[in-house]
Order: structure tokens, then C-alpha cells, then sequence
């Protein structure tokens, strides 16, 4: 008998339904384990525990399967996190379009998005959204 389940990469079934429903520049969010909570949109929760899994390790295992044309993120993760830190987010946005804005203007972009994936980070502002090409 040949096994059919998945063997790599993105195995959460919720994740994988939530990608498969994202269409021409719709968006998704990934966010860290105190992101507030958004009624109007899909929260798939995989926090397991502080720092387990982190926004990047979403990120990288998305960036593969999933066409991004943008990425959003809060301009003051820069002033509040580490040059590393910094580095290592370049690193995984690698040349994918990224635009900081402030805060308040980053979770305006929230509601509409198809949905949140929430993690264990705790990365200050290190929350992203993504949009589709």
C-alpha cells in the first residue's frame, strides 16, 4: 500500500486549506502569539509554545509553495529588534517587495485579509502580511 499522507513541508491541514483558498492579491497575516484576535477573519493558531513556531519558520515554509508578490510589516520592528534579527528577516523576505509602515496602518490592513496564522513568536512588530502575485 502506497502512504498517502503528506511527508514534507506544510502538514497542518488548516494551514494548507487557508493557502489553497488565497487567490490573485488576496493577503494572509502571520503573526506572533499576542496578535489580538480578529472575529472577522480566519485564525489558524499553531502556537505551541513561547517562541515555537516562529513567524520565519511560517514564512520559509510558505515562500516554496506560495506565490508572493509583497510582503507588509510595522517600520518600527526595526528601531525595536537587534541588527540580526533585522538580517535574518532579510534574509527569508529575500527580493520579494516589502513596505514598513506604521502600526496603526499595518492592522488596518488586517480585516481584510483571508485569513491570520498565529504562531508562538514573540518578535516585537515581527508580524507580516503576506499578498499573493
Amino acid at each position: 500500500m502506497i502512504a498517502s499522507m503528506l511527508q514534507s513541508g506544510i502538514l497542518n491541514p488548516h494551514i494548507l486549506q487557508l493557502i489553497a483558498r488565497i487567490r490573485h492579491t488576496n493577503t494572509v497575516v502571520i503573526a506572533d502569539w499576542a496578535f489580538p484576535y480578529w472575529p472577522q477573519i480566519e485564525t489558524v493558531d499553531i502556537s505551541l509554545t513561547h517562541g515555537i513556531p516562529t513567524v520565519l519558520d511560517v514564512l520559509d515554509l510558505l515562500t516554496p509553495v506560495f506565490k508572493i508578490g509583497r510582503i507588509w510589516q510595522a517600520e518600527e520592528f526595526v528601531s525595536t529588534n537587534p541588527q540580526e534579527r533585522v538580517d535574518r528577516f532579510a534574509k527569508s523576505f529575500g527580493s520579494i517587495p516589502l513596505t514598513r509602515e506604521p502600526h496603526v496602518d499595518f492592522k488596518k490592513r488586517v480585516p481584510q485579509a483571508i485569513g491570520l496564522i498565529r504562531t508562538g513568536d514573540a518578535t516585537p512588530y515581527g508580524n507580516i502580511i503576506l499578498e499573493s502575485v
